[in-house]
């Protein structure tokens, strides 16, 4: 460093003399910073007071911004650092920026010695990374140091002040590479570890959605991850946790578990209000008349909302008086408005038991009220089936009419009789409120036909019929409609028969002694081998009587005979 006693312009030699005897002459080196005063600010250069009557210069760019506008003024004081002891027109060449420059080499060097953070302004977007500036000095920022979790948009990063870490260092060179993902991590960890350690069930706490699944949402709370569980989303429904939040959004969470241990955190967001079930049972009394939206449908009911949190269960059974649902979609739609009455509150288990049919009257209750059995109806017919055939007697309740009850006589089927609009004229046989059963009848308007049967067909009679069924063991007759008798295989001839199929045919009329009548069991015997042997006893009578009193010989009655049954 070369060194040289400068001697203050205007100063005689006496004066520099006692000076020098009162050790107050001062040397200036090339490399020293010294603290002086702008003085003037010229075009292109600012002149500063050194101190002891010297001035130094230095280019106004030094001192000049991005913006262009110089950030000194006449009377600032400013740190510089010497250039050369002399310049040719005898000022001291200073330099403010070369200053600045080692100041800021200093500061990086003690910073990557220490592992202390730097404050740096990143310039642009370039090649790998980015360039940022510290205190003047470019470094460079590799794009895999930038961030934590890389953004849609680097570019966001330019023109940001961020807190950086000296990863390699040449000042030879001119090579500084710094992370910004290092001080990042660091103070992730710190406030994780103080978060951690400050952390207590019932704390609400303010947090980032991290990321959404189907069984919940994860929460940043500052370092630490804890789960809002799809069902500590609402006191009621969710669908998805989609459907609440998005990604990046700011929520407030109430901590209701802490495993320490494990360092696993449950979240809430429910738990921020209070529990709606804590005043159902005073708010939904058994009984009440409530309106509630429908939220779900299942295979054995629909589920209503009542208010938000608090859900009732209409079952399959209560959604109608006289209908009968296969699902609950033949009358409801989720979204639908309905009006409910609530039957019982299960407040431990968290349950609502509510019926829809209730709000109307039960039809059944009007029925017992304006019919009673015995009495005589009109009504259209709504179905036939095989079995019989059913009724609308009122709008919701149908009345059945077995085949049995339809007449008297024998029916192969009741579409014989009956079509779908009809109307059926009936009396009314049973009325079962409880089992919901209301039973009809054709046959009863008209007297049971075998009340008489003993007096029209005494045994002994002779009746004629149809043959209304032709069986292995007989063939059935109908004698009048709802009376029938049967002929036994072995009442059909004298002659052995293996089967009377095929000898009669039904319809074919018949004719037949009756030889057997219960009435209450609904059953006549009939016999045509009986009613033969009475017609040849008959003939047999007849013949004798036609002899006048003669004398018949064996021979001639044989004769007869055989010319009978020659006939």
């Amino acid at each position: 460093m070369e060194n040289v006693v400068e001697t203050p312009q205007n100063q005689t030699p006496e004066e520099s003399f006692e000076e020098l005897l009162a050790g107050e002459i001062k040397t200036i080196s090339r490399g020293e910073v010294f603290t002086g005063k702008v003085l003037r600010i010229g075009p292109e250069w600012v002149i500063i007071d050194i101190g002891y009557k010297s001035e130094g210069i230095a280019p106004v760019s030094e001192f000049t911004g991005p913006d262009g506008e110089v950030k000194v003024k006449p009377g600032d004081e400013v740190e510089i650092l010497i250039e050369n002891t002399r310049t040719p027109d005898g000022m001291v060449q200073v330099s403010y920026k070369k200053l600045q420059r080692r100041k800021a080499w200093e500061k990086i060097e003690k910073a990557a010695e220490k592992g202390e953070p730097l404050e740096a302004y990143v310039v642009e977007r370039i090649k790998g990374g980015f360039a940022v500036d510290i205190d003047g000095i470019r470094a460079f920022l590799p794009y895999s140091q930038a961030f934590l979790k890389p953004p849609k948009n680097p570019e966001e990063l330019v023109g940001s002040n961020i807190k950086v870490e000296v990863i390699s260092l040449n000042r030879k060179k001119n090579n500084v590479v710094v992370s910004h993902r290092n001080v990042l991590e660091k103070e992730l960890e710190a406030k994780k570890k103080a978060l951690l350690e400050s952390l207590e069930e019932g704390q609400v706490l303010e947090g980032t959605v991290k990321s959404i699944t189907d069984y919940g949402v994860f929460v940043d709370l500052g370092g630490v991850d804890g789960l809002l569980h799809v069902s500590d989303i609402t006191w009621g429904r969710v669908k998805h946790p989609s459907n609440y939040f998005k990604v990046g959004d700011r929520i407030k969470v109430k901590v209701i578990k802490y495993d320490r241990e494990n360092q696993k955190i449950a979240l809430g967001v429910k738990q921020l209000t209070p529990d709606p079930w804590e005043s159902v049972k005073e708010k939904y009394p058994e009984g009440a008349r409530v309106q509630g939206r429908v939220v779900s449908l299942t295979n054995f009911g629909a589920f209503v909302e009542l208010e938000p949190g608090v859900e009732g269960l209409i079952h399959i059974s209560e959604l109608s008086w006289t209908k009968r649902i296969k699902h609950p979609r033949d009358v409801l739609n989720v979204g639908d408005q309905v009006e409910v009455v609530v039957l019982g509150v299960d407040e431990e288990n968290r349950r609502i038991s509510l019926s829809l049919k209730q709000v109307e009257p039960n039809p059944w209750d009007v029925l017992t009220e304006q019919f009673s059995e015995g009495m005589v109806i009109e009504a259209p017919v709504k179905t036939v089936t095989d079995f019989g055939v059913f009724v609308e007697v009122m709008e919701g309740i149908d009345g059945f009419i077995h085949v049995s009850d339809l007449s008297w006589g024998r029916i192969k089927h009741p579409s014989e009789l009956y079509k779908p609009g009809d109307t059926i004229q009936a009396v009314i046989l049973k009325i079962d409120r409880e089992k919901e059963r209301l039973a009809l009848g054709v046959k009863q308007l008209t007297p049971d036909p075998w009340e008489s049967v003993p007096e029209k067909y005494p045994v002994g009679s002779v009746v004629t019929g149809k043959v209304s069924n032709v069986k292995d063991f007989g063939v059935f007759v109908e004698i009048e409609p709802g009376v029938e008798g049967l002929i036994h295989i072995s009442e059909l001839s004298d002659k052995k028969i293996k089967s009377p199929e095929g000898m009669f045919e039904v319809g074919q009329e018949v004719k037949a002694k009756v030889i057997k009548v219960d009435p209450q069991n609904r059953r006549i015997g009939l016999s045509i081998k009986k009613l033969k042997e009475d017609e040849e006893k008959k003939e047999f009578t007849e013949f004798t009587k036609d002899q006048k009193g003669g004398s018949i010989t064996l021979g001639a009655i044989l004769k007869e005979s055989l010319n009978i049954d020659q006939k």
